[in-house]
């Protein structure tokens, strides 16, 4: 397959980006790769670090899309960014998936408007893995700051397809986020989706509460992409902020740091659940074809991992089970609006 890699987008590009699409493609052998942007630019990072793109090719792309940026800009002024000129070729069907660390707003602009949203699906959404024990998706992560219950209800949907494919999951299992676990509680949105949830099919565990997260109690949680978006920074400097306190408690004095050495493959494996870049990205779901984004400021090491997803979602061809189930879900939708109307 062959991945397009953004690597003029985000606050390390283009060297960190350069040098993970390198690593990619020396990690991940028997697929393409191709970096978009200034070629110029690239040719003199990889000249003055002297780095080896192997079969990495180049398209060129003079433009960039920055992170101050209006979303519509990637379709409209900058339709010449790395960004832009990146997802056309990925819709015109010169590559199999599009990997950027760049302006989330027009990342998701660009995917809906140049790469097209799947038949059925309203919105697409950031489908995020959250750093815990056990892997849950979160969606949507910042994708849609207002959503309807219906929104709520498909990226259950899609949520639930991707854990079932990357994570093989059997049935997994459904949660709301509210600020409370009763089926009445939050505001309209969240009970219309409860009661749309309830008669999905899914396997709904019903409302969870933020403090239940980190504790496995669901798969897949379902909220609008800005309160989404501040669970998942949230976690994320939570992460950051006990490994902090957990080095000063370890340094305190000779003795705790001579038993640092004891537990040094634990706390290793906690860095490591905590650090964004070993999960690279986040995918677009209910995008036609695959679009993750990285991190705004995923270094080398995320960038080669946001490869490693899109070459997942191409593998599992998840999106075929999107389809799939967009159809159906809006044909049924038809047939219940039909029924209400005429008051069967």
């Amino acid at each position: 397959m062959k991945i397009l890699i953004d690597v003029m987008s985000g606050d390390n590009a283009p060297l960190e980006l350069i040098k993970g699409a390198i690593l990619a493609e020396k990690e991940y052998k028997g697929h393409e790769f191709v970096i978009v942007g200034d070629e110029n630019i690239i040719s003199d990072v990889v000249v003055k670090n002297e780095f080896d793109l192997g079969n990495i090719k180049i398209h060129h792309a003079p433009n960039v899309i920055n992170m101050e940026d209006r979303p519509l800009a990637v379709v409209r002024e900058k339709k010449d960014s790395s960004m832009g000129v990146g997802l056309k070729l990925l819709a015109d069907g010169e590559g199999d998936a599009f990997v950027s660390a760049g302006n989330t707003g027009a990342l998701i602009t660009g995917a809906t408007l140049i790469v097209k949203r799947i038949p059925g699906i309203n919105r697409a959404a950031i489908a995020s893995i959250l750093p815990l024990t056990c892997p849950v998706m979160l969606m949507d992560s910042g994708a849609n700051l207002n959503v309807s219950s219906d929104n709520i209800c498909q990226f259950a949907f899609m949520g639930a397809k991707y854990m079932e494919k990357i994570y093989n999951i059997d049935r997994p299992r459904i949660g709301q986020l509210n600020n409370g676990t009763e089926y009445n509680k939050g505001n309209a949105l969240q009970v219309e989706s409860y009661q749309l949830l309830t008669e999905s099919g899914l396997n709904f565990v019903g409302n969870v509460e933020s403090k239940e997260v980190p504790f496995g109690v669901c798969d897949v949680l379902v909220t609008d992409g800005y309160t989404g978006n501040i669970l998942l920074k949230s976690i994320e400097g939570m992460g950051k902020f006990l490994l902090k306190m957990l080095k000063e408690v370890l340094t305190t004095n000779f003795v705790t740091k001579a038993s640092t050495l004891t537990m040094k493959a634990k706390i290793k494996e906690i860095k490591h659940r905590f650090d964004a870049s070993e999960h690279g990205g986040a995918p677009l779901l209910g995008i036609t074809k695959p679009v993750i984004k990285a991190h705004g400021s995923s270094d080398a090491n995320a960038i080669k991992n946001a490869v490693r997803q899109a070459i997942f979602f191409v593998e599992s061809e998840i999106n075929k089970d999107i389809f799939s189930f967009a159809q159906d879900y809006d044909e049924k939708k038809l047939i219940a609006d039909a029924d209400k109307a005429y008051g069967v």
